[in-house]
């Protein structure tokens, strides 16, 4: 990201992809005043629904995951803000949880500071008798490294699903063009992707596949992973796949996606994409180029990674990189297998300054926007045009049924509601989910697949509570699956 500017976002967009499906946004919680410049939303993986949303001036707000939350609901997590220098492209960049965190209370960040102008990566806890409240007096720094700008900072830590190791995702320093071309210096932990043991050592330890792990040239940084990226703003994992994606922003020209893998050069700055940039000295024998990338022109200049949709509201899109630019506002969806030849869809255009994605327990996507709002993707609405304003609850008989293996559910609902749908087996017991959190007004349909579940009797539940009146529902239906 090259600016952070502000913009206003529109309550709510749509943009019909085809004559079936639309992609919307809306305001995931209309009752909250709004955040301060909001750069990350994550959760705690730790059971508890709850979001955590970072404000670049050096806070971290948390509340419930729930559609009617109020300003009071909303607590201060951390403020760190005494130790932030924020501004530009600084401030508290990145967060995330130890994925033990639900017992040792484990949570790291990214952010700038002055005095000398650096980057630092700390370890914070949680306190014993509040959850809703760290103690910024538990910092525990785990390195910092100099900053010789102000801008291209990246910010992004993560942990890997697979292996356990802190990500972290640094820029090439900033000014322009990678000036002193430290994207490429491997004795810099600029421009990288780095990756250390929090579990072992102290106050860290190099994992045993670090790229450079074994060199006995003391001045190149183990830490590395990866290295050429120039800044690499917003990357994830695909907890399905293991894949690191990321969004690496552009000089002037391209805009790129990456998929990062160990002991890889993604090219900065002697390539910007798949395009020649400054080949002075650029004499490496692989250069990795981007999955996918875009021309920096016209309305886009600075892309926003995103996240690989695993939630189940709107299952078109499942498995698919959802990203964005934060000058155009455009989103869209990137198809990619790692065999055929990736496939990009314009889902919509938005209106604001977009920060940032993140994602819930329940792997739904959420996008945050320098207007302070948060928004999601609304779940898709199939049979809108037979009735788009239906006056009561329901919950359809599915249908085939008996089926094997897929059925097809329907509901409606007559106001904005907060919803949820299960699966129950002939015991009781709860197996799948089919929607949970804020819907729009409309007719939906879902279709459940029973591959993997024992035939026999099955149940669905739906719940919903308006949102807009004291309107609520329960029904139950029963299903018969025959292989």
């Amino acid at each position: 990201m090259k600016l952070f500017k502000l913009f206003s976002l529109i309550f709510f967009l749509v943009l019909t992809v085809n004559s079936s499906a639309q992609y919307s946004l809306v305001d995931a919680f209309p009752l909250l005043a709004g955040f301060s410049s909001p750069v990350d939303l994550q959760n705690a993986g730790d059971c508890t629904n709850r979001i955590f949303i970072v404000e670049q001036q050096g806070r971290i707000k948390v509340f419930e995951n729930r559609p009617d939350v109020t300003p009071a609901d909303v607590k201060m997590f951390l403020d760190i803000t005494d130790r932030v220098s924020n501004g530009g492209e600084m401030g508290l960049l990145g967060l995330a949880f130890h994925p033990d965190y639900e017992n040792n209370g484990y949570f790291y960040v990214n952010y700038t500071a002055d005095t000398p102008l650096r980057t630092v990566i700390s370890r914070f806890q949680v306190s014993s008798s509040n959850p809703d409240s760290a103690d910024k007096n538990t910092e525990f720094e785990l390195f910092n490294f100099s900053q010789p700008f102000s801008n291209h900072n990246g910010g992004w830590v993560g942990f890997g699903p697979n292996d356990g190791y802190l990500h972290i995702a640094t820029g090439d320093g900033g000014l322009g063009g990678d000036p002193e071309n430290r994207a490429q210096n491997i004795t810099e932990l600029l421009g990288k992707i780095l990756r250390i043991d929090i579990d072992n050592g102290i106050p860290y330890s190099i994992p045993p596949t670090n790229p450079f792990v074994d060199s006995t040239n003391a001045l190149i940084k183990k830490e590395i992973y990866a290295w050429g990226l120039r800044n690499p703003w917003r990357c994830s994992f695909d907890h399905v796949t293991g894949w690191l994606w990321s969004g690496d922003v552009g000089q002037n020209a391209w805009e790129e996606i990456d998929l990062i893998e160990n002991g890889k050069n993604y090219g900065w700055r002697c390539y910007e994409g798949n395009h020649t940039y400054n080949m002075s000295g650029c004499n490496y024998p692989e250069y990795i180029m981007p999955v996918w990338e875009y021309a920096n022109a016209g309305a886009e200049c600075s892309i926003t990674g995103g996240y690989v949709y695993r939630g189940i509201n709107v299952p078109e899109l499942t498995g698919k990189y959802i990203y964005g630019d934060y000058c155009s506002n455009k989103i869209w969806a990137l198809e990619y297998d790692g065999i055929n030849p990736p496939t990009n869809q314009l889902l919509l255009t938005a209106t604001g300054g977009l920060s940032s994605f993140g994602i819930d327990e329940n792997n739904e996507l959420y996008l945050t926007s320098f207007n302070g709002n948060i928004y999601r993707f609304t779940p898709t609405v199939t049979s809108i045009e037979v009735d788009n304003k239906p006056t009561d609850y329901s919950l359809e008989q599915n249908y085939p049924n008996p089926f094997n293996p897929a059925t097809i559910i329907k509901y409606k609902l007559p106001e904005d509601s907060d919803v949820t749908i299960r699966i129950y087996d002939a015991l009781g017991k709860e197996i799948d989910s089919i929607t949970t959190g804020f819907q729009q007004k409309g007719s939906y349909q879902r279709t459940w697949s029973a591959e993997g579940f024992a035939s026999g009797v099955y149940y669905v539940k739906m719940n919903a509570k308006s949102l807009s009146s004291d309107k609520t529902f329960s029904n139950v239906i029963k299903m018969l699956y025959l292989k």
